[in-house]
């Protein structure tokens, strides 16, 4: 396809809160975005569900609105690429494209039992093919409790009339009127399905969790193009040609070509990822990954996760009430000289890397009579920097690569309290880029690419600035007690769920 004057990229950005659309000039500038709101169901503890046409529609509407806010046409636009909350599990009718039961979202523990079984009798089998660590957390157990709990899906799919997707192929099969059913590397990566070294779904791993493969999309480079939207649906038959999940996104987003580079995505959870290169790094503590496909050549990257990081923030403001706006929480921390004791460990799904501990669950630990907001303001956003080098130390270790800085992103790097504590506690300088959009910039490059829009990854890093750079100013000594303190936390969190569970 060739690229025509005034043509713009657009990038679908479906995370676990909002959807958004942002419009990209060759300069990956945003010339115009879009943003929808996406709720979350509880409908028990620990199970966290969305409607997974509420996602379509809010995504619908993002696009829409970036559309007229510029006074573009749909003709306008030379690709799409599409990038997604990953692990979250859709199941969907074949012919009608309805979905078949709520999405669940990466977050639900609601496969607990299920994945403590697996991990038992298979664990090393599961990290071997796909590099994951089985938990709750990837899409494959998720599948396994839909097929056997929610009625006739089973039997349904057992008759082909049942589609799988992470959100990515299920935004494509909307978005294409029903004739693409596709998912990309990166995302299938992240099922516990998918084997990393073959790059195709694994028999094995299907028979074990007893899911059929007539279910799953079909695997696809994240860079090409993937099918056209349906004018009935878009305006305009455009190429979909960008597909990648939203932590890999960021990483491509980051420019982070070179081996060894890292990006840390500080949103609704922190996502740690370092480009490892043409072959897969093993790792015990953190996962392995493909971080994305382009031109018929794979990169890996290790991975660390942390549940709970922004949803933490999130929780001051709506349960507890301490502050209106996230962004209070800066100058809350701020009015302290230190922590006073307070320490917060927000294992509200568990621990992700580098425990993979779905037992433990939230701590505040430290309080007296003169705790107040500020002190657990302050407990929050350390937390978030703490839990970010536990993943850090453990990427160094396992890698034998040193992290010469930190690159971030995402909407919490605003807070400039979390960005200097976060560089001196891991005593690094942490490189904030200028565009705090990451993701939805990774999705858009994998897309221009794959059109020409974009003509190689050095005019991609020619675009790349830091906004800031923060570096180390804490005594190196106090730095180190702080961390070891809130590890000995960490420690008491452990295994509660289960703890309280069994004491009969």
């Amino acid at each position: 396809m060739e690229k025509h004057e005034g043509s713009y990229i657009l990038s679908l950005d479906e995370g676990t809160t909002s959807a958004r659309s942002l419009l990209l000039d060759e300069e990956s500038e945003i010339v115009g975005q879009g943003q929808h709101g996406v709720d979350q169901i509880y409908p028990r503890p620990g199970w966290v569900e969305q409607n997974p046409i509420e996602i379509w529609n809010a995504q619908v509407k993002s696009f829409k609105k970036a559309l007229r806010e510029t006074h573009l046409t749909p003709d306008k636009i030379a690709a799409i690429g599409v990038t997604n909350q990953r692990e979250t599990t859709i199941l969907w009718d074949r012919s009608t494209g309805n979905p078949l039961y709520n999405a669940i979202v990466w977050q639900c523990r609601r496969t607990s039992d299920i994945v403590e079984r697996l991990k038992e009798e298979h664990g090393r089998l599961f990290k071997e093919k796909t590099g994951l660590t089985p938990d709750s957390y990837f899409s494959g157990p998720k599948i396994k409790w839909l097929l056997e709990n929610v009625p006739t899906i089973k039997s349904r799919a057992l008759k082909g009339e049942v589609l799988f997707g992470t959100v990515d192929s299920f935004l494509i099969c909307k978005l294409t009127g029903g004739l693409t059913h596709v998912i990309d590397y990166s995302n299938a990566s992240r099922t516990m399905l998918f084997n990393i070294h073959k790059l195709e779904w694994d028999e094995e791993l299907l028979e074990l969790l007893n899911i059929p493969e007539q279910i799953l999309p079909e695997p696809k480079p994240s860079s090409e193009i993937l099918g056209y939207t349906h004018p009935r649906v878009f305006g305009a038959g455009v190429p979909i040609a960008g597909d990648i999940g939203d932590q890999q996104a960021a990483l491509f987003g980051q420019t982070a070509f070179k081996n060894g580079m890292a990006k840390c995505t500080y949103g609704t959870g922190n996502f740690l990822l370092m480009n490892t290169g043409r072959n897969p790094s093993r790792s015990r503590d953190l996962l392995t990954t493909i971080a994305w496909a382009l031109k018929g050549e794979v990169n890996y990257a290790l991975e660390g996760s942390v549940f709970i990081a922004g949803a933490a923030v999130q929780w001051l403001r709506d349960s507890l009430k301490i502050v209106k706006d996230a962004s209070k929480t800066d100058s809350l921390a701020s009015s302290l000289d230190s922590n006073e004791g307070v320490y917060f460990v927000p294992a509200f799904t568990g621990l992700g890397a580098p425990h993979w501990d779905q037992y433990s669950r939230g701590l505040i630990i430290g309080l007296t009579q003169g705790t107040g907001r500020a002190q657990i303001a302050r407990a929050t956003l350390e937390a978030i920097a703490y839990m970010t080098r536990e993943i850090t130390e453990a990427m160094e270790r396992e890698s034998g690569i040193s992290i010469e800085d930190l690159r971030v992103d995402g909407g919490a790097t605003r807070n400039n309290f979390l960005m200097q504590f976060q560089s001196d506690i891991l005593g690094k300088n942490v490189m904030r880029s200028s565009k705090l959009e990451t993701t939805a910039l990774g999705a858009a490059y994998m897309a221009g690419l794959a059109v020409d829009y974009w003509s190689s990854l050095e005019d991609l890093t020619r675009m790349w600035k830091a906004d800031r750079v923060y570096e180390p100013k804490m005594d190196a000594k106090e730095s180190e007690r702080l961390y070891r303190v809130w590890k000995s936390a960490v420690e008491r969190s452990r295994g509660w769920a289960k703890i309280a569970r069994d004491i009969k």
